[in-house]
């Protein structure tokens, strides 16, 4: 665990805790001076722009960027004020902090001082734009020139070459976020497909996705029914089993549990049916759905295979709908790795608020629930291993080619040829576009925004 995901865990618990208590709106002014008082050494250039950057995390922990700040003088009781009235998400799910962006240098290729001017000069030969010439003994590259191939890095025998980053430009697989004018990033919310590879690359902690703590909270406190509905990747996350999971989240507030597995059973059914429809008309090519940050990708980026989609609901979807139909009354709360979630659950009707499973840590360690000790629920019907394994990659693939063995072996009926991909990026992305002008061999491939699956979302506790 880094310092910012340190520092943002703290937040959240210190948020939960008081709030529960009751407490939140008196002291919620005076925690970014309690945690970075002037006699401790700041971690940025002054301890007054650590205050700032805790009081926009809080904001954030409520549901709002700093750019919808108008009134620098406003204090944080008021936000909170609106937040528990649900006067919160009015913007995206994401939100830069300029005042914690760095503003750092572009992404380019340079020389260090590693360089010893060696006779092969492999760098020089293998740049494509005869970028590279030595001079005074030193590689030297023109700026005009070079295109950041990264070729000269790979031969050049002392690594004297290197990458300097933006790391958040870098990490997006869409060129969604790139620097404004004043140097500061920015994110373009047209092309972004909100995966959160920025939000978990900035190493300034300036990305910051808007939460719903204080929406959840607010329902709880109330006496509303609060129904989680827990992603397949939370045995990944948190000790004990999932029985123990179950009777955590009721001890910390929620009302009723649903497995979202038991959605991916619906999903995997119906994928497999609409894979043999697909095929049987004619069609070449069908994608997995259930990433919301990949359909996203395919809407925005890749028009041509958006055809080729699934129209079959995700897991949260399909749960969704059971948790509807169960509890009618209930707020739902989709939980998860996912930053994408809090966009299709935007579009959702039975989806009424996403929590992470950072925020649940948070929760969990607020109310000083200790899953080990808990004894285990009894699950009215756990889910399959299969649906469990949705979070991995390669796991949907492996849930249909299970369903179609269950369907009929011996029956005339379309085989899968599945290929995948393990996580989005400018290659990948590149790759699904041959996927669309039928370039590339395959007649199902599944899609993953995250490496690994969704247990390497931005927002997990355990990658």
């Amino acid at each position: 665990m880094n310092n910012a995901e340190r520092t943002r865990r703290e937040l959240m618990i210190r948020f939960i805790r008081e709030f529960f208590d009751g407490t939140l709106a008196d002291s919620i002014d005076r925690i970014p001076v309690e945690l970075r008082p002037r006699t401790e050494e700041p971690n940025r250039c002054c301890v007054y722009k650590d205050r700032a950057m805790l009081k926009y995390r809080l904001m954030a922990l409520m549901g709002f960027g700093m750019e919808e700040e108008k009134d620098e003088s406003r204090q944080l009781k008021e936000y909170l004020a609106d937040a528990v009235e649900g006067r919160n998400h009015t913007g995206p799910v994401l939100s830069v902090c300029t005042v914690g962006c760095h503003g750092c240098v572009d992404s380019h290729v340079q020389v260090s001082n590693s360089c010893v001017g060696c006779f092969a000069r492999p760098c020089v030969g293998v740049c494509p734009k005869q970028a590279i010439q030595v001079i005074n003994q030193r590689s030297t590259i023109d700026r005009t020139k070079c295109i950041n191939c990264g070729k000269c890095m790979t031969v050049c025998p002392y690594h004297a070459i290197i990458r300097n980053p933006l790391p958040c430009e870098d990490a997006c697989p869409v060129g969604a976020i790139g620097k404004g004018e004043d140097g500061r990033v920015r994110i373009d919310f047209k092309n972004c497909i909100y995966c959160g590879k920025c939000f978990r690359a900035c190493p300034f902690s300036a990305i910051m996705e808007r939460s719903q703590l204080a929406n959840i909270l607010t329902a709880m406190k109330s006496g509303r029914p609060v129904v989680a509905m827990v992603a397949p990747s939370v045995s990944d996350q948190f000790p004990g089993t999932i029985e123990q999971l179950f009777t955590g989240l009721r001890k910390a507030g929620f009302t009723e549990i649903l497995e979202v597995a038991l959605g991916a059973e619906m999903t995997t059914e119906h994928e497999a049916e609409e894979f043999y429809e697909r095929m049987e008309r004619g069609d070449r090519l069908m994608t997995s759905s259930c990433c919301p940050a990949w359909v996203e990708a395919a809407k925005r980026h890749i028009p041509d295979i958006v055809p080729m989609v699934s129209s079959t609901p995700s897991p949260m979807g399909y749960a969704g709908q059971l948790a509807r139909e169960k509890y009618p009354d209930a707020l739902t709360v989709f939980i998860g790795p996912c930053i994408a979630k809090r966009r299709e659950a935007q579009n959702d009707p039975n989806t009424d608020f996403v929590m992470t499973f950072e925020e649940l840590g948070a929760l969990f360690a607020a109310r000083e629930i200790d899953l080990i000790s808990l004894e285990g629920e009894q699950l009215e019907r756990p889910a399959s291993v299969f649906a469990r394994n949705f979070a991995h990659s390669c796991g949907v693939s492996e849930a249909i080619l299970e369903q179609m063995g269950h369907d009929n072996p011996d029956a005339n009926l379309p085989k899968i040829d599945g290929k995948f991909i393990n996580g989005l990026d400018r290659k990948s992305v590149n790759l699904l576009k041959m996927y669309a002008k039928g370039k590339l061999p395959g007649n199902f491939v599944e899609v993953m925004a995250c490496s690994g699956g969704c247990v390497g979302g931005p927002c997990s506790l355990a990658r």
